[in-house]
C-alpha cells in the first residue's frame, strides 16, 4: 500500500486504484523524486498538475510538501474514484480544498482551461505503452500553462525513446531507476540556450544501481 512519505499528512495511508490497469510510481521513485525537487525548492506555495494521475499520489504528497493548489486530472473511472477518496484525506487533513479531481483526458483539459492558469510543477505519468504521438500531443499543450521556473518530470519506461520536446520547453536532466527513467523538462529559455543538464555524468550509474 502506498502512503504520504512526509509533510503534514506523513505516513497517511493512501489507497490503491482496484485491479491492475495503473502501475503506481514506486516508494523508491516517489522519495528519489521529492528529494529533488525539495533541493529545487519549487514545492513550498507551488500550484501542482498531476496529469494521469492514477491514484493521485504524487499530487497529494506535493500537497502534504507545501502545494498551495493540487489538479489531479484522469479519465479512468476507477482512478478517478481513488483520486476522489486521496483528494479528501489531504484536505480534511488541510482543513480546506487543496486537491482538486478532474475527470477528462489530459491533453483535453489543458486545451480547455483559460489560458492565464498556470503550474509551477506538473507530474507526467502515462502508461508505459501510450503511443508517443499521443504523448507529444499532450507535451505540445503544456508550454503555455507552464508558470516561470516551473519543472515538468515526466515518468517513462526506460525503453521508451526520449520524448519529443515541443517548443517553449526542454530538458534539463534525466534520472533512471531500474525500469524507470524521470525525465525533467523546465520552460524554454528566451535565448534558445539549452540549460546544462546536471546530472548527465551519473544518470547511468544511478539507473545500474
Amino acid at each position: 500500500m502506498s502512503r504520504i512519505i512526509a509533510g503534514t499528512a506523513g505516513g497517511t495511508s493512501l489507497t490503491s486504484v482496484p485491479g491492475t490497469g495503473t502501475r503506481p510510481t514506486t516508494d523508491r521513485v516517489k522519495e528519489a523524486l521529492f528529494s529533488r525537487l525539495e533541493s529545487y525548492d519549487v514545492l513550498s506555495g507551488a500550484r501542482v498538475l498531476d496529469l494521469f494521475a492514477g491514484s493521485g499520489a504524487l499530487g497529494v504528497e506535493s500537497a502534504s510538501r507545501g502545494a498551495v493548489s493540487v489538479d489531479l486530472v484522469e479519465l479512468a473511472d476507477k482512478a478517478a474514484g481513488t483520486c476522489k477518496q486521496n483528494a479528501k484525506l489531504i484536505n480534511d487533513a488541510a482543513g480546506r480544498s487543496v486537491v482538486n479531481v478532474h475527470r477528462a483526458k489530459a491533453d483535453t483539459y489543458l486545451l480547455r482551461v483559460p489560458a492565464d492558469v498556470t503550474w509551477d510543477v506538473v507530474f507526467l505519468d502515462p502508461p508505459y505503452d501510450l503511443d508517443e504521438e499521443d504523448l507529444n500531443s499532450v507535451l505540445r499543450a503544456l508550454p503555455r500553462h507552464l508558470a516561470e521556473g516551473a519543472v515538468v518530470v515526466l515518468e517513462r519506461s526506460t525503453r521508451s525513446p526520449e520524448p519529443a520536446w515541443p517548443a517553449g520547453m526542454e530538458r534539463f536532466s534525466e534520472r533512471k531507476y531500474g525500469e524507470t527513467t524521470l525525465w525533467f523538462a523546465e520552460p524554454a529559455q528566451a535565448d534558445g540556450a539549452q540549460a546544462d543538464d546536471d546530472d548527465a555524468g551519473d544518470a547511468q550509474a544511478e539507473g545500474a544501481s
